[in-house]
């Protein structure tokens, strides 16, 4: 019976690669020991939770008795009423990993096909692989998307596209015009996903967002987080826009109660915490100037980014420099895991952790000369 597992369980799991997370805190701290650390691994919000949101969940406990609302109503008419588009047009999801999930379920089959970019996020591929379908990575150029290759590599077969802008672990956009020269050209029959999910930390005024082809009534969807800028990734919720038919197909097919009590209830407050908001991109913009600095004096070559991380060549093995940072209490992402050997992803800190990080490189750098 041993090898029941191998001979009924679905083929296309023995073929997955599992999602490599930023090592937490609690996992160094039992390897090490070390109890200073600071995480620049998952591209979390230095500054934490939106206020507003805490204090809206600390009301909330006594609830927990109750099962949440299952429609997440009136985070759909928040929602609705920010971004002036129909509530039958947002799905919510335990975070944005999970409407991916049911894009896959929902829209594919064996045989069907999916492309994105490479490097980017894995759970594209993860969630198109468990339904059997085909997935074509197209390399990035010069760090951004290559939207004209993709196009090319649409065929009858292609189900979905998906654009992560910005893009991740690049932190680049797509320009605008490109973006638009691709709309224009794609077929109707394919769905493209636009992952937002760092959109709010964008300052480059050529970004173009996904919803204005969703308004379009275009087959389009985009998704969005609660994770980044609000600082609600431990509470797991992320939303998307798309036609009310598509949002109708994703719903068929999501668990009940799929989002928490509280993490409604704490997304709710966070939309309306425009001052947490403007003080993360405060601190996101002054920390990119100061690494950006930084790596210019140490002569380190590093990807501009759109985001509140920073896609970094250490001009050494990745690994040795994560684990050479990880013993000073700094835990950074390995470029390896996205086809980079000596590259890392930092995520853009507070001004102490940010300094703190660049010390530790200094002095990791020093000794692997």
């Amino acid at each position: 019976m041993r090898d029941f597992v191998t001979r009924k369980a679905r083929p296309e799991i023995f073929s997955l690669k599992p999602y490599v997370p930023g090592k937490p805190i609690e996992e160094v701290r039992r390897e090490l020991g070390i109890k200073d650390i600071i995480k620049l691994a998952s591209n979390e919000n230095p500054l934490g939770t939106s206020p507003k949101a805490r204090e809206a969940i600390s009301e909330a406990l006594g609830q927990m008795h109750h099962y949440p609302d299952a429609n997440c109503f009136e985070l759909k008419k928040r929602l609705a009423e920010v971004h002036k588009i129909s509530e039958s047009s947002i799905v919510v999801g335990n975070g944005s990993d999970e409407i991916l999930m049911l894009l896959a379920m929902a829209f594919l089959s064996s045989g069907d096909g999916i492309i994105y970019a490479k490097p980017s996020f894995a759970e594209y591929e993860f969630t198109a692989r468990i339904m059997g379908a085909e997935c074509v990575e197209i390399p990035l150029k010069d760090f951004t998307h290559d939207l004209e290759k993709i196009l090319t590599a649409v065929t009858p077969r292609t189900k979905m596209v998906f654009i992560c802008n910005p893009n991740n672990p690049t932190g680049t956009i797509v320009d605008a015009g490109a973006m638009q020269s691709f709309m224009d050209r794609i077929s109707e029959d394919v769905l493209v996903v636009f992952d937002e999910a760092y959109q709010e930390y964008v300052e480059n005024p050529n970004f173009l967002s996904g919803l204005k082809y969703v308004k379009a009534d275009r087959n389009a969807i985009v998704l969005r987080t609660f994770s980044k800028i609000y600082g609600l990734a431990g509470l797991r919720i992320g939303y998307g826009f798309t036609t009310p038919e598509i949002a109708q197909a994703l719903e068929m097919i999501t668990e009940p109660f799929n989002v928490n009590l509280l993490a409604q209830v704490g997304a709710l407050a966070a939309i309306d915490d425009i001052r947490h908001v403007e003080e993360s991109r405060r601190v996101n913009s002054q920390g990119k100037e100061y690494l950006y600095e930084m790596f210019n004096e140490m002569g380190l070559a590093y990807v501009p980014t759109e985001s509140n991380f920073i896609f970094l060549d250490s001009g050494r093995d990745c690994q040795a420099v994560f684990k050479a940072l990880l013993r000073l209490g700094i835990i950074v992402r390995t470029g390896d895991t996205f086809g980079y050997p000596t590259f890392i992803r930092v995520t853009v800190g507070t001004r102490q952790e940010n300094e703190r990080f660049i010390n530790g490189l200094k002095k990791v750098l020093a000794e692997q000369e």
